[in-house]
């Protein structure tokens, strides 16, 4: 029944025109449809989308990925836009200059405005 479907991740937004200024300028996310409901943005080949919500309260873990030929190239990109990446010292998992890896997977985290964690990995396996 799913056979042609797509997926694609949904973040709250406290502020919505907030968070669209900062997926398109600072990520370079491309604005798609967008109604009272919520707005569509495209990143690479990827859609996503935002919706008005006043609740504050996060996950508290990453709410989206973007898979990236070359984090450290995308890190690059993203800090030269103004993104600060988040750094991590836990049991199993630090980051040194913003970047992760383990287990052949490379990975850097920044939040949005809306305190959404998105992750940026590189898959090397």
């Amino acid at each position: 029944m799913l056979e042609g479907a797509t997926a694609h991740t949904t973040l709250p937004a406290m502020d919505m025109d907030r968070a669209a200024q900062f997926y398109t300028e600072k990520v370079g996310a491309v604005p798609e449809e967008s109604g009272p409901g919520g707005a569509f943005f495209t990143v690479g080949g990827s859609t996503f989308s935002i919706y008005p919500t006043p609740n504050p309260s996060r996950g508290g873990h990453t709410q989206m990925g973007l898979r990236v030929p070359d984090v450290r190239a995308a890190v690059a990109d993203l800090r030269s836009r103004g993104i600060v990446f988040e750094e991590y010292d836990f049991p199993g998992l630090k980051t040194v200059d913003g970047i992760a890896e383990t287990g052949g997977v490379s990975a850097a985290w920044f939040k949005d405005t809306e305190d959404n964690t998105i992750g940026v990995v590189q898959v090397n396996f």
